[in-house]
């Protein structure tokens, strides 16, 4: 190779690099959008407010809030899915009556046990706390915490809602799951705050929301340890030992998070503390409610349903500047589909297994 050749190459060779290192500088060709992160939300004021408070918090400038401030909480039932005809927790203890009455004979002579076998709602709800605390304690204690997070998979991957024939895990909402990621590639660290059983949710958070288990907070069953040779347990005892609803989820976020949130989601007045103690707070902050508007795509209801009931927190929403999110006009979609699913960071459901409870058969109108 002549010396010539050689330059030649050479200035080929460096010219090269400029070209690469003006493509890596330019991050996107000209005309080229970004992926929206909220595709199943409207445009509209919502949508807007929930982008620019992101943006703003996020951003340098007098609303910028560090990393390790960025907590994000968010009710369950009702707000990340649905909660209708019943919530699917209190399903699935009706499914385990169910399952377990061969073992119990007494039980379809029994109240509430033979109410909940016979599928009677009503005759359950007339029997009060006492009824629904027997039915809950009957099938959520006497085990130990791996026994009852097992069920609860097994279940999921059997049983269907009574009205969609969807599996429960699902029914949660897509613009929900969105929301959840597009804060996290903010750096928000999202948990759940909700009523729901702690290890009930921790079943499918994370491969359903992308939550792991310590970010999961909820009531608990007492637990007591227990060690077996050297195999050692958490037993489920039939007590209960904190319910997370109300004034409950701001005491939970103080003592287990130990942060205020920045942003908070929620759909009911169980929520309603949870929302002032995250925007009564100095500095910027954000609350919104999932108001259940869509009549013909999910469920419509506030003020007087027995589930999910949404009044107090509705009336105090515009004098605290809380977002009152209108399902039937901000969500171009209510569920996802496995693609949308993975997308947002949920991982594959888990598959079914063999021997699983029924679905309770429930026919109820939608509200």
């Amino acid at each position: 190779m002549t010396r010539a050749t050689a330059d030649r190459g050479r200035r080929r060779f460096l010219s090269g690099l400029g070209a690469l290192a003006f493509i890596a500088a330019v991050p996107m060709a000209a005309g080229a959008r970004p992926a929206d992160p909220l595709p199943s939300w409207t445009a509209g004021a919502t949508r807007t407010a929930i982008v620019d408070f992101v943006q703003r918090t996020t951003s340098k400038g007098d609303a910028f809030v560090p990393v390790a401030e960025r907590i994000a909480t968010f009710d369950n039932d009702g707000t990340l899915w649905a909660e209708q005809p019943l919530y699917f927790q209190f399903l699935f203890a009706l499914d385990r009556i169910r399952a377990l009455a061969p073992q119990h004979p007494e039980w379809k002579d029994q109240e509430p046990y033979k109410s909940a076998l016979a599928g009677d709602v009503k005759a359950l709800a007339l029997g009060g706390e006492k009824a629904l605390g027997e039915i809950v304690m009957a099938t959520h204690a006497g085990m130990t915490n791996d026994e009852f997070r097992a069920t609860v998979k097994q279940w999921l991957a059997q049983a269907r809602h009574p009205t969609t024939g969807r599996r429960y895990d699902e029914m949660v909402y897509q613009p929900m799951l969105e929301l959840l990621a597009y804060l996290r590639a903010n750096d928000f660290k999202t948990f759940i705050v909700s009523g729901g059983d702690t290890e009930f949710m921790r079943a499918f958070a994370e491969h359903v929301y992308g939550i792991p288990p310590e970010q999961v907070i909820g009531s608990r069953m007492k637990l007591e340890y227990r060690l077996t040779g050297d195999t050692p347990a958490l037993d489920r005892k039939p007590v209960m030992e904190f319910m997370d609803d109300g004034p409950g989820k701001p005491a939970a976020i103080g003592a287990i998070i130990g942060r205020r949130p920045l942003f908070a989601a929620g759909n009911s007045d169980g929520d309603l503390q949870m929302l002032q103690w995250t925007t009564l707070r100095p500095g910027p902050s954000m609350a919104i409610i999932v108001h259940h508007s869509d009549r013909a795509r999910e469920w419509a209801y506030d003020r007087q349903s027995a589930v999910g009931r949404l009044d107090k927190a509705l009336d105090e929403a515009p004098r605290r500047g809380w977002i009152v999110v209108d399902m039937a006009k901000d969500w171009k979609r209510i569920y996802p589909d496995a693609a949308a699913s993975a997308a947002n960071g949920a991982q594959p459901a888990p598959p079914p297994v063999a021997g699983g409870s029924p679905t309770l058969s429930i026919s109820r109108s939608r509200k």
